[in-house]
């Protein structure tokens, strides 16, 4: 497995968790406290988060396929970019399994 593959996806992890934080907190102040602007704000990172989501699922997808991870696993991390914050913490344990991989792929094609 490339390298390249889990960057892009750290990326996109990164970038959805955060439009969907700054989401929830949009959607807490458009409801709960009933700020002025928050519509508006609400609406456009609905959106940006809605099409960057899809690129996540794409770059998640291939990154599992690439991985040959069990499709359990591959729903879990496809599904994390829905839940507030989750994005993070499962591309930090995916980051830390990959990259273990990655190294031990690297060091065999190095004996070879």
């Amino acid at each position: 497995m490339n390298r390249s593959v889990l960057t892009r996806y750290r990326v996109m992890a990164y970038v959805t968790g955060v439009l969907l934080v700054l989401l929830t907190l949009g959607v807490i102040a458009k409801y709960v406290l009933d700020l002025n602007g928050a519509a508006d704000f609400t609406r456009i990172v609905g959106i940006a988060h809605g099409w960057l989501y899809v690129v996540y699922l794409v770059f998640a997808f291939d990154l599992g396929a690439k991985a040959k991870w069990p499709v359990g696993k591959q729903l879990w991390v496809l599904i994390a970019g829905t839940i507030p914050t989750a994005a993070f913490f499962v591309e930090r344990k995916v980051s830390r399994e990959l990259e273990a991989k990655i190294a031990e792929d690297g060091a065999a094609v190095a004996k070879a």
